[in-house]
Order: C-alpha cells, then structure tokens, then sequence
C-alpha cells in the first residue's frame, strides 16, 4: 500500500468550551487485500490561548504519530503541478517558521495568504518571472503603506530565492526586482499635553504603572505584557520572556539586543514599587501585569492582552481628553519615546532606550553606548514631561477592577507561567 501524504483538517467546535479539532485519514486493508480509509476525528487542544497554527502544528505531530507517514513529504512534482501556492505552503513556510516568533509567525503567514497566494497561487512555480511580480509591486504600492509593500517585496523575493536554490527554477525571477516608491506613511507620536492627560487621568494603580512603564521606557507590547516581577531590578527591567495573545513564552525575545535590560526613569520607579505593594502576588515568578484566566486556566494568572488592555482601560480616558485612538498604541508610546529623546540625548542613547540591533550611520561603530548616559537621558526626558507632577498615591487603588479570585492564584502564576513556557 503506497504510503499518502496529509496535513488533516483543523477546525473550532463546542458550546461551553471551544475546542480545536482535526480530521484525517487513517488507510489500510480489508480481508481481501483492497485498501480502504476511515475518518478520523480527534480533539486537539482548547481553542482559548492556542491560535490556529499552533493546533495544525499539534494535529501533525498526531498524525505522524498514528500514520507514521507525516515525515514523507510528496515527492517534486514536474511542470505545471508546481504552483506557487504549493511551494509556499510545502516548503518555503515549513522551513522558514522555525525562526519566527509568535507574533510574526501569524502576521506574516496571514500576509503571505492575502496578498501573495491569493494573486500567484495557481500560477505554475516555473512561470513566475520578473516582469509580473514588479507590475504586481508598483501596483501595490498604489493603493497599499510601505510595511505592507516592503514585506510583500522581501517574502516573495526570499520565495523565489529557496525555490531556485533547491532547483524548482532554473533562474531567479526576484533577484532583479526592486522595491518600488510607496505613499508616505504617517507615523504620529503625542505630544506632552496627551500623556500629562493620559496620566493625571488613570485612577488605578496598575493601569498607570503599566501605562508609564509603557509611556517612559519604551517596551515592545508583547515585552511588558511579559513581565515578571523578578524583572523589576530597582533600576532597570530586565526582560526574561514575551507574552503574546495570552501565551508566556519564556526566553523568547525578538533579538539578541532585546535581552538588555531597559532602564527605568527616576520618576516611574516610585510607581513600579506602589503597584508592587498592592500587587497581591509579586513573587519573583509572577507577572507584574496579570489578568484572570478562562477555561481550562479559570483562577490563574495568565499575561493580558496588549489591545484589551488599552481597549478598556486606556481608550475610554483618551476618548474624554479628545485623544484619538490612534495614538493610544505602544508602538506610538515607543515612537514618542525615540523622538523627544532627540532632545535630551545621543542617537546612541536611543539606540540604547529602544534596544535597537542596529544604526544606520557610523554610530554603529564609533559611538558607544554609556549606560549613565542613556539613564541621565530618559530622566530628563521623563522630568521635562512630567514636570513637578507627583504619584497621588493616597488616591490611586484597585478602582473599578474585578478583583475576584485574587487571593486563590498567589500560587498558581508561577505554575501557570511554566505550563505555558513548556507548551511554546
């Protein structure tokens, strides 16, 4: 019986509780020797915190398992059989993923389905060439930002490359493509009016120890969502891990820079140690900014989601202030940062803030960053912003959160954190 290549079928179920499933099928032989298949349906995982790549991921893994046929890949097929679609999805994102994070996993997979599937994908692989991905580009870039356009270039330029290096084409069709000019992008920061409301406007204590440490050191979404309490150094905040749509996956950092540890302005550290008083579980395993987990994590710490968090809790205080949504983004919170520093220090102590891996001028090699410089940086930067404002901390308590069930996951965030860390 000729062994059959499958990846299943992945898809949501259930009432109470959804749940990932998958379908495939299992293949032998009857009493007289003819072959036959079943189906076979098998949960998978909870859908709650378990994106949708992650269950095809576990459903192959079950079906190498039960078949014991997933490790044999189809054979190269010849001439038009190859299409785009079949050597992105067979080859280039299998070989490719193992080197992605999370995030960017689901963002650029979603991207390579929508724009580049979806306009190549029964083209036979063989019959790409140049000429037709650049009159694809310059007319994305019509109608499309540059992120967009500049990641279609770079994703179908490394497509094309794979492919002529494991000789599905004689030449490569992407090598002689450029990237074409795009509409200008508008990249909006606040101005010190906007966060002075922002601050004076939260009235509970995490939300503003979570929003200045956002607003004034800098992080990535998914870096302060990851957060620990043994992160909190007195001085600095040192990250050991990233959160991402509920998940804690320890250790994971976007680059070898990001491991540094971020140094936190003068006037926020009084902040970070208020919400640590009040925090009901600051144990050095725990996340400093937790939320309640649902399903099968119900009465756990598990990390917040960065939207919710700003959706809810940030969003309705801006909308008062005449503060547009648009601007109430980490990313927009870690642009702001990187131009008023302009201000009060070196290109390098920016560098060092943002814990960029790189700079485009000779600073890279010649200028050096000074830690008590990028420190005397982002205080004067934090001073000139804030003023004389001081904590209200007599003031700020725990308003408006629900607080139910806090007491039962003082021990369950370090298990919980773990659990997720094993399973990423």
């Amino acid at each position: 019986m000729a062994m059959k290549y499958q990846k299943g079928t992945v898809y949501p179920s259930g009432k109470k509780v959804k749940m990932w499933y998958g379908k495939y099928l299992i293949y032998g032989q009857n009493n007289l020797g003819k072959e036959v298949r079943k189906h076979r349906n098998v949960p998978i995982c909870p859908k709650a915190g378990n994106p949708k790549w992650k269950a095809e991921q576990l459903l192959r893994e079950m079906i190498l398992k039960d078949c014991g046929i997933l490790a044999e890949m189809p054979s190269v097929q010849q001439d038009e059989a190859v299409t785009f679609r079949w050597f992105v999805k067979e080859r280039y994102i299998p070989m490719r993923q193992g080197k992605w994070s999370p995030a960017y996993k689901q963002t650029n997979t979603d991207q390579i389905e929508r724009y580049l599937i979806s306009k190549f994908g029964d083209l036979p692989l063989r019959k790409l060439d140049s000429f037709q991905i650049q009159i694809w580009l310059n007319g994305m870039a019509e109608d499309y930002s540059e992120s967009v356009v500049r990641s279609c270039y770079s994703n179908v330029r490394a497509i094309t490359a794979m492919a002529r290096k494991q000789k599905f084409l004689k030449e490569d069709p992407g090598e002689d493509v450029t990237m074409p000019q795009t509409k200008p992008v508008e990249k909006p920061v606040m101005t010190q009016d906007q966060i002075l409301g922002l601050v004076n406007g939260i009235e509970d204590m995490h939300d503003l120890c979570l929003l200045q440490v956002g607003i004034f050191c800098g992080p990535r979404a998914s870096e302060v969502m990851g957060l620990q309490w043994k992160s909190w150094t007195g001085e600095a905040l040192q990250p050991y891990g990233t959160a991402y749509e509920g998940q804690f996956y320890s250790g994971r950092l976007k680059t070898k820079q990001s491991k540094a540890p971020i140094p936190v302005p003068e006037q926020v550290r009084p902040v970070i140690e208020a919400w640590r008083r009040l925090s009901k579980d600051s144990s050095p395993e725990a996340l400093m900014f937790p939320t309640f987990g649902r399903g099968e994590r119900k009465g756990q710490a598990v990390p917040r989601w960065g939207k919710n968090f700003l959706k809810w809790r940030v969003r309705p205080v801006a909308q008062k202030l005449g503060i547009p949504d648009r601007l109430v983004t980490f990313q927009v919170m870690r642009r702001t940062l990187g131009t008023d520093m302009q201000q009060h220090g070196t290109l390098k102590d920016t560098q060092g803030m943002l814990r960029h891996a790189s700079i485009k001028t000779t600073g890279d090699v010649y200028v050096q960053t000074i830690e008590e410089s990028v420190l005397a940086a982002v205080n004067s930067r934090t001073s000139a912003v804030l003023g004389d404002w001081r904590m209200p901390e007599e003031s700020l308590g725990l308003k408006g959160r629900n607080l139910k069930g806090l007491n039962g996951i003082r021990r369950s965030s370090a298990k919980s954190i773990g659990r997720v860390a094993a399973s990423a």
